[in-house]
């Protein structure tokens, strides 16, 4: 996908203060933390075609909003991810600024999801 100039001003800028972790680094971490948070950023109609089998949707629409809400634990291990890691370093820069202490992104989201046959679930 061809992304706008300045949207991907915006995703580097919010890179420059997050933190993102690979494929292999999200399964080293899932099977260390049982209580990890994997989170889906998408879009409703992107979850409901497919979406990995451990994680929760919160779009990136209401994160913000529903956040606190649903993980009230600022300390608690999340790992965010979307389409292809640009949205979901979007969400993890919010939640930072929200105090969440323990948030990263998932390089290549979904996409790399699918492509390493991770589980998922409709």
């Amino acid at each position: 996908m061809q992304h706008a100039p300045g949207f991907l001003a915006l995703v580097d800028d919010a890179k420059s203060r997050i933190r993102e972790v690979t494929l292999e680094d999200l399964r080293a971490r899932l099977a260390a933390n049982p209580k990890l948070v994997l989170i889906d950023v998408r879009e409703e109609s992107e979850w409901a075609a497919g979406h990995a089998v451990e994680a929760a949707h919160l779009g990136k629409g209401i994160l913000e909003r529903d956040l606190e809400g649903r993980y009230p634990d600022k300390d608690a291990e999340i790992v965010m991810y979307c389409g292809g890691g640009f949205r979901s370093a979007l969400t993890c820069d919010a939640a930072q600024k929200m105090g969440y202490t323990n948030v990263r992104s998932l390089i290549g989201g979904y996409k790399a999801l699918a492509a390493a046959g991770w589980p998922m679930a409709k």
